[in-house]
């Protein structure tokens, strides 16, 4: 496994319906390392957010969609994502203020 960072582990949040109405449950979706696991998750996000204490950690490996360009047929890359659940003594997370 590579040596993975704690600002490595969260790529980018995921911004859809069904993850904004869960953020009113304090769960917030973000893309991850392939590789990271619950605990680095976990780290990452009470390292990058400051005031956030995580209560759970669940993820899910999503396969890559197939793609056709004429007679090419491939896929597109394999994604991890997580939804982060905090504590409700916990601080909310910024990036999601004002979406």
């Amino acid at each position: 496994m590579a040596n993975i960072q704690y600002y490595d582990v969260i790529l980018k949040p995921v911004v859809t319906e069904k993850s904004m109405n869960a953020m009113s449950e304090k769960k917030y979706t973000f893309l991850v390392h392939p590789e990271a696991n619950k605990s680095m998750i976990k780290e990452a996000v009470e390292k990058m957010f400051e005031g956030t204490e995580v209560k759970t950690v669940n993820t899910m490996n999503l396969d890559g969609k197939k793609k056709r360009r004429g007679y090419t047929v491939g896929r597109t890359a394999k994604t991890k994502k997580a939804i982060v659940t905090l504590t409700e003594s916990s601080k909310d997370i910024e990036i999601f203020e004002g979406l």
